[in-house]
């Protein structure tokens, strides 16, 4: 929407939240937008440690890595596609059951994921708004 404030720009509304946006179709590939995903969120990552201890203290590769108080940390590893979750659930120690922090990384990749794309064509954000449900209202403009 465009009002006389933008008459020479142009103006596009991004909409994505808990609900609006099915996650599951969203993959993590970037791997700076998962960190600033992960800092918005105020979890501390870490790459320069590569492993995470599982099941009967087995080591895991993960590119990115998330200290637990437990010493068993989880992470992000690439699979050659994207970026997944590496974590043994039994030692599951963060704020969030593991769906609502997947839902929260993922929500925060997408918020970055549109403003990186948006922003090479040209795109600035001009207004934000949280709702009460956690979706957020981007408002996008660029002026020609």
């Amino acid at each position: 929407m465009c009002d006389e404030s933008c008459k020479h720009g142009s103006e596009v509304e991004a909409y994505f939240g808990n609900r609006s946006v099915d996650y599951k179709k969203t993959s993590l590939k970037d791997l700076t937008l998962l960190k600033k995903s992960l800092h918005d969120l105020g979890v501390n990552w870490n790459t320069e440690v590569n492993t995470v201890k599982g099941y009967k203290d087995q080591k895991h590769f993960a590119n990115l890595v998330i200290k637990q108080n437990n010493n068993y940390d989880i992470g992000f590893t690439w699979n050659g596609f994207e970026y997944q979750l590496v974590a043994d659930l039994q030692f599951w120690q963060q704020p969030w059951s593991v769906e609502l922090f997947i839902n929260k990384v993922t929500q925060r990749y997408a918020y970055h994921s549109i403003l990186k794309t948006t922003g090479r064509k040209g795109f600035q954000a001009v207004e934000e708004l949280t709702q009460e449900n956690g979706s957020i209202r981007l408002t996008l403009q660029r002026w020609n």
